[in-house]
């Protein structure tokens, strides 16, 4: 399995510090060395890269992160979207994969991130007090749009990671980003009487490939594709 190389200062700090400690440990007794060995083997885990690929039906939209749906909202407006908008809220736990992958093809229209606190990612008000980056994406036709995709830093998590720009074109299950330790990721849509959510609030999903949304638009024709890179052609 892929590790992630956004995770390469602490892979190498937590080898120098916890394999320091299990040596000194060893010596002293050697099962004493087994706890500082488990929270290294935790710390690779945490930055694992599954390789995902898998089809979409057209109009679908994958989970941006791994994690366990916590929130689905219908909103009278948000901003940047004409009309209603759904919100779906998936909070990532220790021991989930951290890295945040695009729910659409499309185009980024937008980045903007804000400082603000650092809340347990299950508090309500953290998507709207944490700090948070936020990235808008007008998805490629006949999806309905703009998609909005919301990184939040959580109690552990400290560091947001986004390798989107904007301007640049994205394939759908496309890696683009990471928070460290624990965090919330939301996504938010235009929201119509035919908009179809495929998920409930307690299910499991992961990036890439769980279906959380479908709008209607007619026959099956997408298809997502993993990559760690945005779409050939992007600016």
């Amino acid at each position: 399995m892929l590790i992630a190389k956004e995770g390469t200062r602490e892979l190498t700090l937590a080898t120098l510090v916890l394999g320091g400690l299990a040596y000194g440990a060893s010596l002293i007794y050697w099962p004493l060395a087994v706890p500082f060995a488990v929270v290294w083997l935790w710390v690779i885990a945490f930055f694992r890269d599954p390789t995902r690929v898998r089809s979409f039906a057209a109009g679908e939209f994958c989970a941006p992160a791994d994690g366990t749906v916590t929130e689905i909202t219908e909103l009278d407006s948000y901003e940047g979207i004409d009309g209603p908008a759904i919100r779906i809220g998936m909070f990532l736990s220790l021991f989930n994969v951290h890295i945040n992958r695009m729910p659409c093809a499309g185009r980024v229209r937008s980045i903007s991130f804000c400082a603000g606190k650092f809340l347990d990612a299950r508090d309500p008000d953290a998507g709207r007090l944490n700090e948070s980056n936020t990235v808008v994406i007008d998805p490629q036709a006949p999806l309905r749009g703009p998609v909005v995709v919301r990184q939040v830093a959580g109690l552990v998590a400290r560091r947001i990671i986004c390798h989107a720009r904007e301007g640049q074109d994205w394939t759908m299950g496309a890696r683009f980003g990471l928070i460290k330790f624990g965090s919330r990721t939301e996504l938010i849509l235009p929201h119509t009487t035919d908009t179809e959510v495929h998920v409930v609030v307690g299910q499991k999903v992961r990036a890439g490939l769980t279906v959380l949304v479908r709008q209607p638009v007619g026959r099956c024709a997408s298809l997502g594709v993993d990559s760690l890179e945005p779409a050939v052609g992007s600016t």
